[in-house]
């Protein structure tokens, strides 16, 4: 990997691909990918190491904390000289640890951020996070798939409340860097206000493109974007269908997911285009994913998960894949536009 883009204003320079660590929290807990092997994931992270990727995404939300005891283990392995940049995320908390199966709350209080920082620092074994965002909006509702249910929330903080949180901890050293995942353009624009919005972190895909006017927003702001999903969750890996999704583990949330049963037929209009697009360029599909979401203006970079290291090869060749005027169209038109 040869591309790099910084981020934002922020002096950081990233890979255009960093590797997402949210599988890497195992399989007891809500959201879970199924099981995962500690000494998979490590061997994934040095992999991706040595292939050029200078940053890791985790949060303290995948898997309770394992996801970033894992990460502080292979990290910690790895001479200093190579060591990436560290990105984790804040505000998902359970109301009872020990109901890992449950979903976990959007709590954004000045008194749980910090003490999810502390806890963060002591399993990524380092003095400062690189970049700490805001994983939810802080409403104090549970967290369900993709929003908020409707229960009562507890302990609801306004964001420019827990915004300026983030940025003491910004002025204090302890993070270098901090951003908004899952924020709308009116909510940023509240942030910024309060304090500079370094980075932002939304869902962005050739399936997904909602995040269009939060992307634009950052390009003039000086805000980063590192996008999440480009690979829509492994849906635009080529690989998926119908007999695969009825194969996966009981515990992965994927199997029953709309995206892979019921607008699974839609969803694979895309991936026959990206295979199209990837066959033209003699690169696996999955690297057309990616490359597609690199193509976007105003994305710093992509957030891209695999859970073995030979999973790496099959979207690493998308961080400098150059897509013609001609790809981008057709992967659009698969979509409706």
């Amino acid at each position: 990997m040869t591309t790099t883009r910084e981020l934002g204003t922020t002096g950081l320079e990233l890979s255009t691909a960093g590797l997402g660590a949210w599988v890497m929290g195992g399989a007891d807990w809500e959201y879970a990918w199924g099981p995962q092997d500690d000494a998979d994931s490590i061997a994934t992270i040095h992999r991706a190491v040595g292939a050029g990727i200078n940053w890791i995404d985790t949060a303290a939300a995948y898997g309770l904390g394992h996801s970033e005891e894992v990460v502080g283990r292979a990290v910690a392995a790895l001479p200093a000289a190579d060591r990436p940049l560290l990105f984790t995320k804040t505000g998902l908390v359970w109301d009872d640890p020990a109901r890992r199966d449950t979903p976990p709350r959007r709590l954004m209080t000045a008194a749980s951020v910090r003490r999810e920082l502390e806890e963060s620092l002591r399993r990524l074994r380092v003095d400062h996070i690189d970049l700490y965002q805001v994983h939810w909006p802080g409403d104090g509702k549970l967290l369900v798939w993709g929003g908020a249910d409707e229960t009562e929330p507890v302990g609801a903080t306004e964001l420019e409340e827990y915004w300026q949180t983030m940025a003491d901890l910004r002025t204090e050293g302890k993070v270098r860097a901090i951003g908004l995942s899952n924020h709308g353009v009116a909510e940023l624009a509240r942030a910024e206000k309060v304090a500079h919005v370094d980075a932002i972190q939304p869902p962005f895909s050739a399936l997904v493109r909602d995040a269009a006017d939060q992307i634009a927003w950052s390009a003039g702001n000086g805000t980063g974007v590192i996008v999440y999903q480009p690979m829509h969750s492994g849906l635009l890996t080529g690989t998926f269908d119908a007999a695969r999704v009825a194969a996966l583990p009981a515990n992965d949330w994927r199997r029953t997911h709309p995206d892979f049963t019921t607008r699974l037929p839609e969803n694979l209009r895309t991936v026959d285009a990206l295979r199209r697009v990837a066959d033209r360029h003699g690169v696996p599909v999955a690297a057309v994913a990616v490359a597609w979401v690199l193509a976007w203006p105003g994305v710093t970079g992509a957030i891209v998960g695999a859970r073995r290291p030979e999973q790496i090869d099959g979207w690493l060749p998308g961080a400098d894949l150059r897509l013609t005027d001609g790809d981008r169209e057709e992967i659009s038109h698969s979509l409706g536009g």
